[in-house]
Order: structure tokens, then C-alpha cells, then sequence
């Protein structure tokens, strides 16, 4: 597969929203690459990984965040629903997968239904080394602030907005990964 040419027919012009899906999606992606690179243990489709992580914000332009210049009407909160539904338009399952599941350390049916998220009602929890890795590395870099690298202490405790269950999750990945 192509991720450049899938990233080019939905950002085909040069402009701030594009820069920072690459920039964004780059630090991501090169993360997990770091990390299976340090961890040759790990059973990882690194090409997969990689075509992934660069992929994973691809439904960003369909939402309203102004402050990084996304133009569009859904809630930045569907960005991942958004996302997977362009990659399966692609033919893409795979990586449709971990466009869903990289928000917070996942969204559980009952954590969407408790918060009345703009959410399908079901789970979207990272399930695979490769979805669990994505997710993982994608906390580091905000798009918002692409220039900073969180510590692992921050990017659990910016995670603290999901609840403990997805901080302990991020730390026990910590533990995996680093």
C-alpha cells in the first residue's frame, strides 16, 4: 500500500493542515519504529506499523479544530470513526482498525455511553501489538504543539481525562515499549 497517495488524495494541496498531519504523523510513526527497533522481541508487521501510524489521523480534515486548522463539521472526538471509514473506503481493514482505536488508550462502549460521546456504541480498543503501539506513540506529539516531545509522566497524565483505567493502560505499556 501507498500511504502517500492515500494522504495526497484527501490533502492534495500544500497548506497548515496538511504540514501538520505529516509532521504529526511522521513523529508517530518514526516512534514505532523506534520501539520495534529497541524491541526486536515484539511480533510486528513493521511496514504495516508504519503505513499505520501514517494513516492514523487521516479523517482529521472532516472535523471542527480550528486551532489546527481542520475546516470541517464532526467533533474532533470522531476523528478515528472518520478516519477508519475513509480506509475501509480504500480497501484498508487493517488500518481502518487503528484509525478507531488510537484515541485515549481506546474507548470502551461503556466509557462512550457514560460520556455521551458522538461515538458508535461499541468498543474501540486497541487489540493488536500493532494498534496497541500506534496508540502508544501517538501520545507523545500533540498536533496542536508539534514541536514538544512528552515525557511519559506527562503523556499519562494527559490521559488522565479518560479516566485511571486508561493511565494504568499507557503505563503498562511504558513498560513494554521502553
Amino acid at each position: 500500500m501507498d500511504y502517500q497517495a492515500i494522504i495526497d488524495k484527501y490533502y492534495p494541496a500544500d497548506n497548515a493542515l496538511r504540514r501538520v498531519l505529516l509532521q504529526h504523523s511522521r513523529q508517530v510513526a518514526d516512534r514505532c519504529l523506534q520501539i520495534v527497533r529497541k524491541h526486536r522481541e515484539l511480533p510486528v508487521d513493521v511496514q504495516f506499523l508504519e503505513e499505520a501510524a501514517m494513516l492514523h489521523d487521516i479523517g482529521i480534515f472532516r472535523c471542527h479544530a480550528p486551532s489546527i486548522y481542520c475546516e470541517g463539521t464532526e467533533p474532533y472526538i470522531c476523528h478515528g470513526v472518520l478516519g477508519a471509514a475513509i480506509l475501509r473506503e480504500e480497501g484498508y481493514e487493517r488500518h481502518a482498525r487503528v484509525c478507531e482505536r488510537h484515541t485515549g488508550t481506546g474507548l470502551t462502549r461503556q466509557s462512550i455511553e457514560a460520556q455521551h460521546l458522538p461515538l458508535p456504541l461499541m468498543d474501540f480498543v486497541p487489540e493488536t501489538l500493532e494498534e496497541q503501539i500506534v496508540c502508544y506513540a501517538d501520545k507523545f506529539y500533540s498536533k496542536s504543539s508539534p514541536d514538544r516531545v512528552r515525557s511519559v509522566l506527562d503523556a499519562a497524565q494527559s490521559l488522565e481525562k479518560f479516566g485511571s483505567q486508561g493511565v494504568e493502560k499507557f503505563l503498562q505499556w511504558a513498560k513494554i515499549f521502553e
